[in-house]
């Protein structure tokens, strides 16, 4: 019984080490505010870059404008196919030299480039999923290509592809995690920044898991409703 009793006082100790003295649990907070702040100007970039992709190579394959699809299919391929990591330190070092550089756009920037490539894919699968009909009907009603595509072709295809892009935001927050071998000090990087302080890094890598988890599972709950309330707002 004293050995079960001083393995869990040993363990709070240990636990409490690393969220209390000197104000730590802040460490944490501050962490996870980078994280969601990278990750959302991520997204929204990755968004804009992946829209963009999306509809040059789909407008491309009808249009005497090859070459910008071919640009795009390297620059999904190259994007998909090198390590993340890598991309980070390449992107970092070949454009943030100066060290007043902003750690928020750092991340997102580099972050928003590697997420544009799957967003375009996943864009261009959902433009693809819509009848070709809609694109016909748009063009006899008067409107231009650019039109139909944005009035009719997008608005549908983005209600398909909202639980692929919810995924990949996701996904994005539990990428974040690389950031710190640009010294971006989100969660990761603030778990390992105290487990130095505390000569115990499991118990703040816990913490950090376990802020990741509540972040992913918050956000999958919203991103659940969303998709309730349009699947209710198509069927009325």
């Amino acid at each position: 019984m004293n050995i079960v009793t001083g393995w869990f006082t040993e363990i709070y100790n240990s636990f409490y080490r690393a969220i209390v003295p000197d104000r730590r649990y802040l460490a944490y907070l501050n962490g996870i505010k980078v994280t969601l702040l990278i990750s959302f100007f991520a997204i929204l970039l990755g968004i804009a870059i992946g829209v963009i992709v999306a509809v040059v190579k789909v407008t491309a394959k009808e249009s005497r404008m090859k070459w910008l699809k071919a640009i795009c299919d390297l620059y999904i391929t190259v994007i998909r196919g090198t390590p993340l990591m890598v991309q980070l330190l390449i992107i970092y070092n070949l454009i943030f030299t100066s060290r007043n550089t902003s750690e928020i756009a750092v991340g997102a920037i580099c972050f928003g480039i590697n997420s544009g490539a799957y967003v375009a894919e996943i864009i261009r699968a959902g433009i693809d999923s819509i009848d070709r009909g809609q694109m016909e009907a748009g063009r006899s009603l008067g409107l231009n290509y650019m039109q139909t595509m944005r009035l009719i072709i997008m608005p549908q295809a983005i209600k398909n592809i909202l639980p692929a892009l919810g995924n990949e935001f996701i996904t994005l927050i539990k990428e974040t995690s690389v950031a710190s071998v640009i010294a971006v000090t989100e969660v990761t990087k603030a778990a390992q920044y105290i487990g130095s302080r505390t000569y115990d890094v499991l118990p703040p890598l816990i913490i950090a898991a376990a802020c990741y988890l509540i972040m992913v599972v918050g956000l999958s709950k919203l991103l659940g409703n969303i998709e309730r309330r349009m699947a209710r707002s198509d069927r009325n």
